[in-house]
């Protein structure tokens, strides 16, 4: 069949195109796309009865020489000419191993074991997906007054033992790098053994003396954490200022508010005076009872708690109550679980079994001194508000996929029953089949314009751009001047410590640390994340789905969780919003 002489209308101007009727609409839009450089995803063209479909055959428009049709729509930002990649492909067989592991969705790199070393493999893992404390250890620097870094002169992958080693900051550094190199189990000798001799309790030798005796976790993890406290330290980048900070105070800090209060009336009578202050720490405990079931329940029972002390009114001791409310969140949060404690009777740390329940995502207010709250409740409800707007988008988009699907349906059946009906005889028989066709075949179809989805996304994108700036007016100024604090209450939950086993001096730590999403080449920021985990079970490395974090709640000596750490959901920033 000859192609057809029709003009199509675009953006004030008229392009001359012959259009080929034995095609179908999908093969027209190409043809603008070549012509327009609009994508056809991102076309609209107006025909009678709504919008052009990719499944209509253009015969069935009854389309005549010199057709007008008008086509909106707008080519993306990236540009429609062919050219040749900037960059060289590179295949994988042609990468070297360090290039392989640093690759998006690379398996990362697990930690031998060297004997009973499983607690600090673990706690090594999950303070690795701290971003911010990787760039910091890049650049760390000994003072001049320590010894060389870390590995010092020393080559190859395990002879680094024998190197004499005492600063545990570079000693991180170190082995964060070579692990990022390698996807391969690395060993952590020169880690250990600047841990052992930073703190002896770690070389402690097991009873039958045959090796080293299996370590508590947290402990390990508090140890490490403070001698980063100590060393890794932030400073002011500003023009004329010589201010630092610690970089564990800056981003792991908590402050707290609290009140201490005797509990006898003898007390208060004879004039006991509530004691107020301010403390500082570096992690939330949770608190095991008979009555706890939530992670909720064990943080307030170590924030509301009793201690004996001496009172000077009664002149003996006395039961005091100590209220603690949090006057300022840290962007990544350290959760310890108290699940370890001394049993007199067994002379070793025993194991609370109790399953205690965790969220993936955890709001914190409730903690919160009542001024803290006042400046980061508005900001979480807009973030809730928002995400509910982003799933009506959602939902709404998903009805008119359906409505068309149905249309597109009812319209293919009233063809196959055209077809399927009986030719007419004679001229009259022609004619009342022609009027029954008209009246009782045909289908009306409404006359809606259905929206692409290039223009839902713009549109969604237009919202999520108003929302981003309607949150970020409403951060406190204090908050958005604190880059390591939280700004909204919420955290979402990245990485796990886990025991196994029903005593802190055997048994197995593993750790799960969350997948990040592949990173934008352009902004280095990681994209849409997949929902799985890494699971580190010493140097085995493999993919969980999510549902392996809610088994962790414990009740048993399998795996149960006894550190969890926390990030800040994210807060637009300046940056993000074009200001």
């Amino acid at each position: 069949m000859a192609t057809i002489p029709v003009v199509v209308k675009h953006q004030g101007k008229r392009h001359n195109v012959e259009l080929d009727p034995e095609s179908t609409g999908e093969t027209f839009k190409y043809q603008l796309y070549s012509i327009t450089g609009v994508e056809p995803d991102r076309q609209k063209i107006l025909v009678k009865g709504g919008q052009l479909k990719d499944e209509t055959e253009l015969s069935t428009l009854g389309i005549k020489p010199g057709h007008n049709f008008i086509m909106m729509g707008t080519p993306s930002d990236v540009s429609n000419v062919l050219e040749r990649p900037k960059e060289k492909m590179r295949f994988l067989e042609d990468m070297t191993s360090a290039e392989i592991a640093k690759a998006d969705g690379a398996i990362p790199a697990g930690l031998q074991n060297l004997g009973n070393t499983c607690y600090m493999n673990s706690t090594l893992q999950v303070l690795r997906s701290v971003p911010e404390m990787q760039q910091e250890l890049v650049k760390y620097k000994p003072p001049v007054s320590d010894s060389s870094s870390s590995l010092g002169a020393v080559h190859g992958f395990g002879s680094e033992s024998i190197a004499p080693v005492m600063d545990l900051t570079a000693a991180l550094r170190d082995l964060y790098h070579q692990m990022a190199e390698t996807q391969e189990g690395f060993p952590p000798f020169v880690f250990l053994s600047s841990l052992r001799k930073f703190f002896p309790q770690f070389a402690q030798m097991s009873k039958d003396r045959r090796g080293y005796a299996q370590q508590d976790a947290e402990e390990a993890w508090s140890q490490i954490i403070s001698v980063l406290k100590a060393r890794l330290i932030i400073k002011d980048t500003t023009p004329g200022s010589a201010s630092e900070t610690s970089f564990v105070d800056k981003y792991l800090g908590l402050t707290s508010q609290f009140t201490l209060e005797c509990d006898e009336p003898a007390a208060k009578e004879a004039g006991e005076v509530i004691v107020m202050g301010e403390e500082e720490y570096l992690k939330l405990n949770c608190h095991i009872s008979s009555s706890t079931n939530h992670l909720a329940d064990g943080i307030l029972a170590a924030l509301d708690e009793k201690i004996e002390k001496h009172s000077s009114v009664l002149g003996r001791e006395a039961v005091f109550t100590k209220k603690s409310r949090l006057s300022r969140l840290p962007k990544y949060l350290t959760v310890h679980f108290v699940r370890f404690f001394w049993k007199r009777e067994a002379q070793k740390k025993a194991k609370i079994m109790r399953k205690v329940t965790f969220p993936r995502e955890l709001d914190v207010i409730e903690f919160c001194t009542d001024e803290l709250k006042k400046k980061l409740v508005p900001v979480r409800d807009k973030i809730r508000d928002v995400r509910k707007d982003e799933e009506d988008i959602i939902r709404a988009r998903k009805r008119q996929k359906m409505i068309e699907k149905n249309e597109q349906e009812a319209e293919k059946a009233s063809k196959e029953s055209k077809g399927a009906n009986k030719i007419p005889s004679n001229k009259s028989e022609s004619k009342e089949g022609k009027d029954h066709s008209a009246t009782k075949g045909d289908i009306e179809m409404p006359d809606v314009v259905y929206k692409t989805d290039a223009e839902v996304e713009q549109e969604k994108a237009a919202a999520v751009l108003a929302a981003k700036k309607e949150l970020l007016a409403l951060v406190d100024p204090s908050l958005a001047a604190d880059e390591g604090a939280n700004k909204s209450g919420l955290y979402e939950l990245r990485g796990v410590v886990t025991h196994q086993g029903s005593s802190a001096d055997s048994g197995h730590y593993t750790s799960y640390v969350k997948k990040e999403g592949p990173k934008d080449p352009k902004t280095g920021k990681p994209g849409i994340e997949d929902g799985k985990w890494w699971w580190f079970n010493d140097e085995k490395v493999s993919e969980v789905d999510a549902d392996k974090i809610d088994a962790l709640s414990g009740g048993g000596e399998s795996h149960s969780a006894l550190i969890l750490l926390y990030r800040a959901v994210p807060v637009p920033t300046k940056e993000d919003v074009g200001e």
